[in-house]
């Protein structure tokens, strides 16, 4: 390896340990009761309501079907590059009887961009296989029944009802999600931010269940815009002043 690689990879190895070390972080200590921070919570929804009104999921689809592809090519992958490959996998393969008998070397050259194609090609393809031959070709809609289908963990289940059907069966839980619901002090029982389980049975505890999809994508752009893992911009942050982190960052 060149001195340049050499460099080049020491350095993204920092920057991986940096976003990886804030993702591991545990939640904030706060110091109030059960009340109080579900009055918090509601504060915090409040101002993400003013900030994000039309927060919505970034993958764009035109039915549940779609949706559901699209989160699980998402998987370790961009929002961005997925909606650059999946209109080329819907032009070709537009509903599960298509994708479920599609060839596996097309499905897997064309989503090979979004990363573990090999993977993800053979999960949506039985994916869609399963909706055809166990639910007459119509995306479940059931936390139970969607996470049946290969490829499909409950976060990928709670994106599809919420997003597709309006149906509140969960809060999804991605890294933003974590990362905030730990410095926000939303988790209290969670290791840190990958603990999806837990963040998630929290959340579902402070917030209204009417707002679980909402919050979810407004979290979401939250900590793509403000709330990064690696500099958060207390300064200009409007949460600042609701967040038992923002003193540990700098004083907004």
């Amino acid at each position: 390896m060149s001195d340049r690689a050499t460099r080049k990879h020491k350095k993204a190895g920092k920057r991986t340990g940096v976003q990886s070390s804030a993702n591991h972080a545990a939640p904030a200590n706060v110091d109030e009761s059960a009340d109080d921070r579900k009055r918090r919570a509601r504060r915090i929804l409040t101002q993400l309501r003013n900030l994000y009104p039309e927060a919505d999921c970034a993958l764009r689809h035109d039915n549940p079907f779609q949706l559901l592809i699209a989160t699980i090519l998402s998987a370790q992958s961009t929002d961005d590059t997925v909606n650059r490959v999946a209109p080329v996998l819907f032009k070709r393969f537009p509903t599960a009887d298509a994708l479920a008998a599609g060839p596996l070397d097309e499905i897997e050259a064309i989503i090979h961009a979004t990363g573990f194609f090999r993977q993800k090609a053979k999960n949506i393809r039985a994916a869609s296989r399963k909706i055809v031959e166990d639910f007459s070709g119509q995306v479940p809609r059931s936390i139970e029944e969607l996470t049946s289908l290969p490829g499909v963990a409950r976060k990928t289940a709670n994106v599809v009802l919420g997003t597709a059907f309006g149906l509140n069966e969960g809060v999804v839980v991605d890294t933003h999600i974590g990362r905030l619901a730990c410095r926000l002090g939303l988790t209290w029982n969670a290791r840190d931010g990958k603990d999806a389980v837990r963040i998630e049975r929290d959340l579902i505890n402070v917030l209204p269940r009417k707002d679980w999809t909402f919050a979810g994508h407004a979290l979401i752009r939250h900590g793509r815009r403000v709330c990064s893992a690696r500099k958060p911009n207390c300064a200009g942050c409007r949460l600042a002043n609701l967040c038992p982190s923002a003193p540990k960052f700098g004083d907004p």
